[in-house]
């Protein structure tokens, strides 16, 4: 009984933990060479959404020291070092309760609402990338935010692990600070992929009735098989982006994203 006591009091202080990437040393890394393909990684589309049930709890503390989660991200700027993670913590719960997924542009910051996007920008080799802060971390006082090794690898600090960044978060209800800035223009908005020809044409008709354009239907070959992704674009002007965002959006495909030509 004495031991069955002792279980259940250490069940209930990990229940009342923070909620917080575990810190315990083991061996971190990017996959094997060859299992993932860099330029299948998603860009995240920065739009209002409500706090996370999960991770926002304050103040919290971790290694003995106490952190106070900031109560808004607006005007949040700051320039620091940047870190990666990657395989030690793939598919393991975030602090926002949602899996980590090392595939994709996600981040881990100590103090900023979760989930946060923000743009993050190699101060040296001026490459800038927008990331979905979804995670707690990283508790090394000398670095502001820990990427994921998707987001490490676009901005291109996933050899040297390290490199000197500026984080500014991405708020609203400002819409120019959807972060499709000149740097990233053109883009095109990738309503859907599918395996069917037929269905694609289906979507861009649909598309076309609507008023939007212009459209195009592009057939690619994946790992998948091949495919029919559908395009609007290209646009040359973040406003005319974020305004045909969310006429696709009314249309019922709410999985739009940017994509590069």
């Amino acid at each position: 009984m004495r031991f069955l006591a002792l279980v259940a009091l250490a069940l209930a202080m990990v229940a009342c933990a923070p909620s917080v990437r575990d810190t315990r040393p083991q061996v971190d890394g990017p996959p094997a060479h060859g299992q993932f393909d860099p330029s299948r990684i998603q860009y995240p589309v920065p739009r209002p959404e409500p706090r996370s049930p999960y991770g926002n709890h304050s103040p919290y503390q971790v290694l003995g020291v106490t952190y106070e989660v900031l109560p808004s991200a607006r005007d949040y700027r700051e320039v620091g070092i940047a870190s990666w993670y990657g395989t030690k913590f793939h598919g393991r719960a975030t602090s926002s309760g949602e899996p980590y997924d090392m595939y994709q542009l996600t981040a881990a910051h100590r103090t900023l609402p979760l989930p946060t996007y923000a743009e993050v920008r190699h101060l040296e080799n001026g490459r800038s990338i927008i990331v979905r802060i979804n995670d707690r971390g990283p508790f090394h006082p000398d670095r502001i935010i820990d990427l994921s090794w998707a987001a490490a690898v676009k901005l291109g600090i996933d050899q040297s692990g390290t490199g000197p960044v500026e984080v500014t978060a991405i708020t609203f209800p400002d819409p120019l600070t959807y972060a499709v800035g000149p740097a990233r223009l053109p883009v095109l908005l990738q309503v859907g992929a599918f395996g069917e020809q037929a269905r694609a044409e289906r979507v861009a008709d649909q598309l076309r009735s609507a008023g939007l354009g212009p459209v195009r239907t592009e057939n690619a070959r994946t790992s998948q098989g091949r495919v029919w992704r559908v395009q609007v674009g290209p646009i040359a002007h973040a406003e005319q982006a974020i305004d045909l965002l969310a006429q696709i959006d009314d249309l019922g495909f709410g999985q739009a994203r940017y994509v590069y030509p």
